[in-house]
């Protein structure tokens, strides 16, 4: 990862205390505001040689054992430049984005396992390869102790203290037994109607994963709403971004296309994947969750009622206006049979001597 920042110093609003500023820990570039001079620097696993080409270091150890990794740290700037050297517990931001504790918070985990000296002088255009060693613990415990490593440099200004620091994730597992899991919990359904009542609605999902395993893993699974006697069943794919251990990730889905039917069941099946591969013998565990909700065709009735309505009305106007033709027709008759019979009287009235 690379960090560029001002040389000169930083002016800030005064504050009553230091402020600790850290910069996620992840293979990407971060430039500061267009500065000169201006300082930038990258930090990378190495070998004893030089950089390796990894993104990050991923190890895995049994309790007890010691190894030697190596980072590199390029100073790209013009000057020389002593950077401190830190290592700290690492952590996903609700953003899916690595990081690690701030200088201010005290490790308890994989990072209390690794060992740096704490600062290193690189001239300008230079790389510097550095040392560090990771300790297991005789009683770590199986899983994932995910930790960061960087090269920091603070800057101050007034009253106040900004530390940016450049780092990568050590992704460190204690060889053990290996369990994947996700658990579901505030899991909530909940149907949206569509504008046009000949259309099927949408039925929105919200819950939260929680990887009580011991392994950062991802979730694969299937989302499912079904309608009564098993009617109108839809069903969509679902995913759930990286956890660690002891981390959680909210997911929305959404079902299209499901019919209001009146009462409506909606699972989620998760299936956790250990992230990057994981033992023969690692035990997985899926997760179910359910909830049942209520969505009543309301348009769909009204139009029925509203269509239904108007057949009545039709069919009232018809017979009305068939009964009242048939009056007029009978009346027409009468009448000329009335018509008739006095033509006729009149006649024999004529021919009367």
């Amino acid at each position: 990862m690379i960090r560029t920042l001002p040389r000169t110093p930083l002016r800030l609003l005064a504050v009553l205390a230091a402020v600790f500023v850290t910069v996620p820990i992840a293979p990407a570039t971060a430039v500061a505001e267009p500065t000169s001079p201006t300082l930038t620097w990258a930090v990378q696993p190495a070998s004893p040689q030089g950089p390796d080409g990894r993104r990050w270091v991923e190890r895995t150890l049994d309790p007890g054992q010691v190894v030697t990794e190596h980072l590199a740290v390029r100073n790209l700037s013009d000057g020389a430049v002593v950077f401190a050297l830190k290592a700290a517990d690492g952590y996903l931001t609700d953003k899916g984005r690595f990081n690690m504790l701030p200088s201010n918070r005290e490790s308890a985990d994989g990072g209390t396992w690794i060992r740096v000296q704490e600062t290193v002088s690189v001239g300008p255009k230079q790389t510097k390869v550095v040392p560090f060693t990771i300790t297991v613990p005789r009683d770590a415990t199986p899983g994932d102790h995910p930790a960061g490593i960087a090269a920091a440099v603070t800057s101050a200004g007034g009253t106040v203290a900004v530390e940016s620091r450049v780092g990568f994730r050590v992704m460190l597992r204690a060889s053990g037994t290996v369990t994947a899991s996700l658990a579901i919990s505030g899991l909530t359904a909940r149907y949206e109607r569509s504008w046009n009542p000949f259309s099927a609605g949408t039925v929105q999902l919200r819950y939260t994963t929680t990887n009580d395993g011991n392994v950062a893993v991802t979730g694969t699974g299937r989302t499912a709403a079904t309608g009564p006697l098993g009617l109108a069943t839809r069903r969509t794919a679902t995913n759930v971004e990286e956890a660690l251990p002891g981390g959680t990730r909210e997911v929305r889905a959404h079902l299209d296309g499901v019919w209001a039917l009146g009462r409506l069941q909606t699972r989620v099946d998760l299936t956790p994947a250990i992230l990057g591969g994981g033992p023969a013998d690692a035990e997985i565990r899926p997760a179910t969750a359910t909830v049942t909700i209520w969505a009543l065709p309301w348009p769909q009735l009204a139009l029925t009622a509203a269509l239904a309505a108007l057949a009545l009305a039709i069919r009232s106007t018809v017979r009305r206006r068939r009964r009242r033709l048939a009056r007029l027709l009978a009346d027409a008759r009468d009448q000329g049979r009335a018509e008739a019979r006095t033509s006729a009287l009149a006649g024999n009235a004529t021919k009367a001597p």
